[in-house]
């Protein structure tokens, strides 16, 4: 297992879901679990030592409000960590709250902080996989040509409105 994605709480599931599928269609081995830096901090450091036992390289955490899962996950692992904030119900912030808990860490705890939400989700699981195709041919060569198909789609879209550019 390469890649662990850690979300707070099951709420956020849906949202995060499209991360584990972008690593699916890479290829990437990972697993996805529940674990809160608040409810559950035993669990957190339990689950984080078990995916280091099992080769995790990078963590990905989401979690809305305070959002302190990554910044939890990063003051006990080395390896990259990646959040993913997420607009919450009953949030007044919108996002804004767990944009902010994410991103503001203390020098020598970085965690990498993407968009909110799905989108973030998905530019999560492109992050994971281009640290790790530093280190791997094969996955360099599968974000490649992901991103050539994505290309070809503006292109297909492009034709389809009759663009002459």
């Amino acid at each position: 297992m390469r890649i662990a994605i850690l979300i707070g709480s099951m709420s956020d599931e849906e949202k995060m879901r499209p991360c584990s599928k972008v690593l699916d269609s890479l290829g990437i081995e990972h697993i996805f679990t529940v674990t809160s830096a608040h409810r559950t901090l035993e669990r957190t450091e339990r689950v984080i030592r078990e995916c280091e036992a099992r080769g995790c390289q990078i963590f990905i955490c989401a979690a809305g409000l305070a959002a302190h899962l990554a910044g939890a996950v990063a003051a006990r692992t080395i390896k990259p960590v990646i959040g993913v904030p997420l607009s919450a119900p009953g949030s007044a912030l919108g996002g804004l709250d767990s944009m902010l808990s994410t991103v503001q860490m203390p020098p020598g705890y970085p965690v990498a902080t993407v968009a909110l939400d799905g989108a973030g989700a998905k530019n999560a699981a492109w992050l994971a996989a281009s640290i790790l195709a530093l280190g791997d041919a094969e996955l360099a060569g599968r974000i490649r040509a992901a991103r050539e198909g994505f290309a070809s789609d503006v292109e297909t879209a492009a034709a389809k409105l009759g663009s002459k550019l």
